[in-house]
């Protein structure tokens, strides 16, 4: 009797049970009437804890997120110019690239002008580049250096009279003469300081682009109000190879255009750089320069230029 006694002063282990019998009994024991282990009270207890947990998880976040957006303005970015990622320095960039298919990474444009088709792709992504300048928005103004846009509108961009480098000629591929297009690309509030007199132009500057400097300021200083632009070749055999060279419609980005404000349907100014006699079977590497005083130049850094390769075949 002593002994039993002593007995029930102890657990007692559960009866060893099978697999099976162990499974069936942790999904639902019906003596102690637990389903995967917890009673009703305690599942209700852990799932209460969590529903609390969790709500007050979104909630801190969304007041956190509520707050960020509260420091931001969608069409003006917080950080500006030299505080900014991009800085104060824009970049040069070219049309046509080449194809993604091809390469990713390549600058090189080259195409036989006696295949149709192989023109027409490069053709084709000029059209695509220039299709948003041919669309009409209400808010686009024809604009000139004595009529900047108003407040709310931006200028158009007029490509009618470009001519050689227009669609209904294909940009003049077919005829070995190719129009390359060049932009400057954006940064919000960014005011360029152009070189508008021909006093002080820098050493490094084409000797060329100084003497239409010259010519511009003759017809008035309203028309030096540009950031200028000047394409040569990279080495002396590609300065024989490259031939003359046309810019159209005029020979930089127009001051009008500037600054970029992040109004709707704004569209970059453009230049449309004409080589009108390119050796070809040759690969002639380019450089193009844009030009005023706060564009820095850094050739191995691509700084205030742009680099591509022309062959034609």
């Amino acid at each position: 009797m002593a002994d039993k006694k002593v007995a029930e002063q102890y657990y007692a282990p559960p009866p060893k049970l099978g697999k099976w019998d162990g499974f069936k009994t942790f999904m639902w024991n019906s003596e102690t009437s637990q389903c995967l282990g917890r009673t009703g009270s305690s599942w209700a207890k852990i799932l209460f804890f969590y529903l609390c947990f969790y709500a007050a998880l979104v909630g801190f976040f969304a007041a956190m997120l509520a707050v960020f957006w509260q420091t931001l303005d969608m069409n003006i970015p917080k950080f500006q110019l030299d505080s900014s990622l991009i800085g104060s320095n824009p970049g040069l960039g070219f049309r046509p690239t080449p194809p993604e298919y091809q390469n990713v990474e390549s600058s090189l444009i080259w195409y036989k002008a006696s295949d149709n088709g192989n023109v027409e792709i490069w053709t084709k992504l000029i059209d695509e580049f220039l299709m948003p300048y041919t669309q009409e928005e209400d808010n686009r103004v024809d604009c000139s250096f004595d009529n900047p846009p108003p407040e709310g509108k931006v200028c158009k961009v007029p490509m009618t009279n470009w001519s050689p480098c227009v669609k209904e000629n294909r940009y003049n591929f077919k005829k070995k003469s190719p129009c390359i297009f060049l932009k400057l690309n954006k940064i919000y509030n960014w005011v360029p300081d152009m070189y508008n007199t021909s006093n002080n132009l820098p050493d490094n500057m084409p000797d060329d682009l100084k003497e239409h400097i010259r010519g511009e300021e003759a017809r008035g200083n309203k028309n030096t109000n540009v950031v200028w632009v000047s394409c040569s070749g990279e080495n002396p055999a590609d300065n024989e190879h490259i031939g003359a060279i046309q810019y159209i419609p005029r020979r930089g980005f127009p001051g009008y255009f500037f600054p970029y404000k992040n109004v709707d349907n704004y569209l970059p100014p453009v230049v449309a750089v004409y080589f009108e006699k390119p050796k070809n079977g040759v690969l002639i590497n380019i450089e193009c320069k844009a030009w005023a005083r706060n564009i820095m130049y850094d050739r191995s850094e691509r700084r205030g230029s742009v680099h591509f390769e022309l062959m034609i075949d």
